[in-house]
């Protein structure tokens, strides 16, 4: 098929009348849009509230663990007496 042919046949596409809507699709994708996002939004709350409970509890460790602080050393005796 070349350029003129395919011209023609998108020329007889578009000058076509649309098909018909049936008449309840609209109503039906409101209401699925609507939940679709009334479950994204819960989702995403869902994932900030496991952000911030997994922030809270990394700074519950590291306050009570001190990750930061060398340990004291256990195979020299401490210099005490000199």
């Amino acid at each position: 098929m070349n350029r003129p042919e395919r011209e023609a046949a998108a020329r007889r596409i578009m000058e076509r009348t649309p098909p018909r809507v049936p008449p309840g699709l609209h109503a039906d994708a409101v209401r699925r849009g609507g939940r679709i996002l009334r479950r994204r939004t819960r989702t995403r709350r869902l994932l900030w509230l496991l952000l911030v409970a997994g922030v809270l509890a990394f700074t519950v460790w590291a306050l009570t663990v001190r990750p930061w602080v060398e340990p004291p050393s256990e195979t020299t005796p401490p210099l005490t007496g000199w």
